[in-house]
């Protein structure tokens, strides 16, 4: 019989992307992990938000969250900025964190298309 964990359980219901409805704006991209012995699980996950004056403030807010019943454990693997164009149905990803350093922008992008199916989502390594 197989089990599944209840970090994997938790995991499952995360969304994959996350980010303001428009505008253009700081993001980080976080990867999730059980901290249940024996599960090596883990997800990545895109959090962008415009309230956010730094990278580490959308982490902290993120991670605060999903650490709190203390299943899971945060770490941000990178960042960026997003200019998300719902007019035009555009995201594109670009830049990089003073803090955190240059997120996988490619990964990012997958799990964009995932939550915007409808949208040309694309990358590049240029601005900050």
């Amino acid at each position: 019989m197989c089990t599944q964990t209840k970090a994997a359980a938790l995991m499952a219901n995360i969304p994959q992307a996350d980010i303001d409805p428009t505008g253009v704006f700081k993001y980080v991209l976080v990867r999730v992990h059980s901290k249940e012995e024996g599960d090596d699980s883990e997800i990545d996950i895109v959090r962008g938000y415009a309230w956010a004056e730094y990278h580490a403030d959308i982490y902290d807010k993120v991670s605060g969250q999903l650490e709190k019943g203390g299943v899971l454990d945060c770490e941000c693997v990178g960042g960026g900025r997003i200019k998300h164009e719902p007019t035009t149905k555009k995201i594109h990803i670009y830049g990089y964190s003073m803090g955190f350093g240059r997120a996988n922008h490619q990964v990012s992008m997958e799990k964009l298309k995932v939550r915007y199916p409808q949208y040309e989502v694309t990358w590049d390594n240029e601005g900050y």
